[in-house]
């Protein structure tokens, strides 16, 4: 079993992509190398593969990425499932996982996140989880972006190492990750990563 994360960039025509390319190259470079593990195409679609108990900490980690860039926002559609056919490149590769997340983006109108496995109680649940955290994490100014996307990139850094490494002060730290919810965020990541160990 696997993940297929199929991506995105909304408002892309709006802004040059070197404002965001270079940005979302970095963040998909966290979970493997292109164009094995992640490829860009279509000019601001991609899709990455990575394993399933990281997949939705990874598209959080995209999310933030993104939008640290102003008017800026990604849709991105998890497939859990198998992958029965490998090549050195990941849009060319196939199997459950890939039509999972393929059909879960077709249904992406309203909401910017969500999952399909093969386990539909698991779906119904996380997805309206996924909905509820959208009401924060698509809000997020860039700021807050930046913030979310260091912390999920460094999980071994406290407040007080973070404030060091983004030059602010610890009080502003603490208010920034609670105006973002990162907290809940975190709750979420770990309830998916519990519910999917049990799962698969």
């Amino acid at each position: 079993m696997t993940s297929i994360i199929t991506g995105d960039i909304i408002n892309s025509k709006e802004t040059l992509p070197q404002a965001w390319l270079a940005t979302l190259k970095l963040a998909l470079n966290n979970f493997g190398n292109n164009p094995k593990q992640w490829e860009i195409y279509r000019g601001d679609s991609f899709q990455l593969e990575v394993p399933i108990q990281n997949a939705l900490k990874a598209a959080f980690l995209i999310k933030a990425a993104i939008k640290q860039h102003k008017n800026l926002d990604v849709r991105l559609a998890i497939g859990i499932g198998e992958k029965t056919f490998s090549t050195p490149k990941i849009t060319e590769s196939n199997g459950s996982a890939f039509v999972n997340s393929g059909e879960c983006f077709e249904t992406l109108k309203k909401t910017t996140l969500a999952i399909k496995s093969p386990y539909k109680s698991f779906d119904d649940q996380i997805n309206i989880m996924l909905e509820l955290a959208q009401l924060t994490t698509n809000y997020w100014t860039s700021t807050s972006a930046n913030l979310v996307k260091t912390a999920l990139e460094h999980p071994q850094l406290n407040q007080k190492a973070l404030a060091k490494k983004l030059n602010k002060t610890q009080g502003n730290i603490s208010q920034g990750l609670k105006r973002a919810g990162y907290d809940e965020l975190s709750k979420l990541l770990d309830y998916y990563k519990n519910e999917i160990q049990a799962l698969c």
